[in-house]
């Protein structure tokens, strides 16, 4: 996927919630507010879900883009 076409599907996610893989494993689920040129992204109601299917409520996070994996947009 090139980097406009990921920048498009970003894009066309804000607003909706998007699932966040980081490094060292961590599920992040929230509602995506903005992003920018390093892929720094801006949550709301953002939880981190466990492998078990619990949640723990973060409240609003930035996720820094250095720490991102995988970003997940919402199905179309």
């Amino acid at each position: 996927m090139s980097v406009d076409m990921a920048v498009k599907a970003l894009d066309e996610s804000v607003g909706k919630v998007v699932l966040i893989k980081l490094k060292g494993g961590k599920v992040i689920r929230g509602t995506l507010q903005g992003f920018d040129q390093h892929m720094n992204i801006s949550l709301e109601t953002a939880e981190e879900v466990a492998s078990d299917g619990r949640s723990n409520s973060l409240g609003t996070l930035i996720v820094r883009g250095d720490n991102i994996v995988m970003i997940s947009p919402p199905p179309s």
